[in-house]
């Protein structure tokens, strides 16, 4: 599903190259397997809990509105250029690592999903026991790195044919559609907060 994760690789894959995905999916794994662990020993009724997801709906949401806007601003103002990406060579590392744990970690979504669905194929995989947890969780990270591995390499080797005028309309429209989903998170939040205390 095309979310907040898809924007921040295919952001990083033009402004760096296909190292983009495996990057932010490392950062995303990273958050995974801790919840992971969490969940393992007894916690998803604290990220269940409607409170907590709405307040991380409304963080999230603000953080990916920061995000989107500074996107928006910089294809606005032309502040961005491919040429200038493919001259510095740009390292990046840390910061696509946090930002692919970051955008994970304010996503309501995420959490509610590891709190349902990925809760209950954390304890069917439990019947063959920590093996089964591990087995699942490297099958999920590997779907997730060849996607985005994919994703990433089809959009790093397409910005030699990419014009600086068309990339600074890509990062505007990946900045609106950032900021489409913070608005998403932001109402679920407030819903999700709504509902508590009601």
């Amino acid at each position: 599903m095309p979310g907040p994760l898809l924007g921040v690789t295919i952001d990083g894959s033009l402004k760096k190259d296909w190292t983009a995905g495996p990057l932010v999916v490392l950062g995303h794994g990273i958050l995974e397997f801790i919840l992971v662990i969490i969940m393992t020993f007894g916690l998803k009724d604290f990220f269940s809990n409607p409170t907590v997801a709405g307040f991380i709906g409304l963080f999230g949401g603000a953080f990916l509105a920061w995000m989107g806007y500074g996107m928006i601003k910089s294809g606005i103002n032309k502040s961005v250029s491919l040429e200038n990406q493919r001259a510095t060579k740009d390292t990046g590392m840390g910061n696509l690592v946090l930002a692919g744990a970051l955008v994970s970690a304010t996503n309501p979504y995420f959490i509610i999903w590891w709190a349902s669905t990925g809760i209950e194929s954390i304890r069917e995989s439990y019947t063959f026991g920590l093996i089964g947890v591990f087995a699942f969780f490297v099958g999920h990270i590997l779907s997730d790195l060849v996607w985005y591995s994919t994703v990433s390499i089809a959009f790093s080797k397409g910005k030699k044919l990419i014009s600086d005028v068309m990339y600074h309309w890509i990062i505007l429209l990946l900045g609106i559609f950032i900021i489409v989903f913070s608005i998403y998170f932001m109402g679920s939040g407030f819903n999700m907060l709504l509902g508590a205390i009601k």
